[in-house]
């Protein structure tokens, strides 16, 4: 069992950057809860330049959240961009082909592509 799950968030958005905040404030709950160190290692956006309420200082930026997915150090991908196609649904195929984790709060996705997403997870 990893001491460290690392963990790539794609799209920084409100529900994004607020998940990062989240995960960096509760650091300590989440490690005593879950037994292991639970970090934000890398995160993907559109815009580098935008104010999200958090330092991205030390995280690793991607431009393309498919790259992000196909990062050998992340161990979940949570996907926070949106819509059923496109990037969304092209990041969280890549992170399920790259043996990764993926959390999603993307109802539209699941309910359209989710059986597809869940044989791409169990092949």
């Amino acid at each position: 069992m990893k001491d460290v799950v690392k963990i790539g968030v794609a799209g920084l958005g409100t529900v994004g950057a607020g998940t990062v905040k989240l995960l960096s404030e509760h650091r300590d709950l989440l490690t005593d809860r879950s037994g292991r160190q639970i970090v934000v290692t890398a995160v993907s956006a559109r815009d580098r330049t935008r104010d999200r309420g958090f330092s991205t200082e030390g995280l690793t930026w991607y431009d393309d959240a498919r790259d992000l997915a196909a990062d050998k150090d992340i161990d979940i991908l949570v996907e926070l961009i949106g819509g059923s196609d496109g990037i969304a649904y092209d990041t969280c195929k890549a992170a399920l082909e790259n043996g990764k984790h993926v959390v999603t709060a993307n109802k539209a996705l699941i309910a359209l592509k989710g059986a597809e997403l869940a044989q791409v997870a169990d092949a």
